[in-house]
């Protein structure tokens, strides 16, 4: 691994290691593809669309963090930071096999909160034993850096709902997206549509992550006017109350909204009609109190599906790089999926 980060104080006494252009914790948003390791003294990052090698560091507490600095960046960069030094330095890191497993550590934690399990696209979900375990023997291998530091396995997450040991095949749920929904006798569709919802929005393992997730249909009967809202779920145990999720119906002129109920395969919900639904309706779907009003970007969340059926592609073939567990259980499951 070879390359140069730029070494600069940035405001609070905090330290700044960076390759040029690389995602810190500083930033105001991550973006959905940034791996975050909490470090000893300060947090590691990495942009995983990006390909990065060399992680940025932000630090707190650069005593602390001369304990891993030195095998991460090398000693050079070390004594810079313990002189309290600024510049453009190569990295040379000490002990290049413990950033590899640095990497694999924080790509298992983006893993646990980001995965896009996907019936619809045909992306397994990862077993949750199987990567809680992983990360538990990586934290333990990175215990240099970590030293106790990491301990949860994603502190952005406030809830994982846990997908169940057996799984069903594909075909044998119910896809919300598209036109084939049942309407009642008598009822007139107005409109239509499908699409996606913001991954930031929701917990991991509750919602099918597809771009074609969420379904909309508006309907019209006896005078009354509504839009009835889908969303297909993922294969899931009982989800609390307060977790279940919102619709968010939206129109140039009104917005209206109602929690989704679970029903077999699909969350579904029926929003009365703000003005304006015939033409132009948009869907937002959130559970409250969960992530922040920053939309992800549908690009990149399709390159992160994309990103996803590669790694289990790869992880077919035991003589590729070396996947997760999780990712290896997954791919040998993916004919039943």
């Amino acid at each position: 691994m070879s390359g140069t980060v730029r070494i600069r104080q940035a405001a609070d006494g905090l330290w700044v290691v960076a390759p040029d252009g690389a995602p810190t914790v500083l930033d105001g948003a991550a973006a959905l593809d940034v791996l975050v390791l909490e470090a000893a003294g300060g947090h590691l990052t990495w942009s995983l669309l990006d390909e990065q090698p060399i992680p940025a560091a932000v630090l707190d507490d650069v005593k602390l963090a001369q304990e891993w600095l030195w095998a991460v960046y090398g000693e050079e960069i070390a004594l810079a930071l313990d002189g309290g030094e600024s510049g453009e330095l190569i990295v040379a890191p000490g002990l290049p096999e413990l950033v590899a497993s640095a990497w694999r550590l924080g790509y298992a934690h983006w893993a646990a909160r980001w995965w896009p399990a996907s019936t619809i696209d045909d992306i397994a979900p990862l077993n949750d034993r199987l990567l809680l375990d992983e990360i538990a023997t990586l934290a333990e291998a990175c215990e240099m850096i970590v030293d106790g530091a990491d301990e949860a396995v994603d502190v952005a997450a406030p809830y994982t709902v846990g997908l169940p040991d057996g799984r069903g095949r594909a075909e044998d749920y119910a896809l919300a997206a598209g036109p084939a929904t049942s309407v009642p006798q008598g009822a007139m569709v107005l409109a239509r549509g499908s699409g996606g919802w913001d991954w930031r929005r929701c917990p991991p393992g509750l919602l099918d992550a597809s771009e074609h997730a969420v379904s909309w249909e508006v309907v019209r009967q006896a005078g009354i006017t509504t839009v009835v809202v889908r969303v297909v779920a993922m294969p899931q145990r009982s989800v609390p109350a307060h977790l279940h999720p919102q619709a968010l119906v939206r129109t140039a002129a009104g917005t209206a909204k109602a929690a989704l109920a679970p029903a077999g395969d699909v969350w579904i919900a029926e929003v009365p009609a703000p003005e304006g639904a015939e033409s132009a309706v948009s869907v937002e779907i959130y559970v409250p109190g969960v992530g922040d009003a920053e939309r992800s970007d549908p690009a990149v969340r399709q390159q992160l599906r994309d990103f996803a059926a590669a790694r289990l592609r790869r992880a077919a073939d035991p003589t590729d790089d070396a996947p997760l567990l999780a990712e290896i259980a997954a791919a040998a499951s993916d004919s039943d999926f």
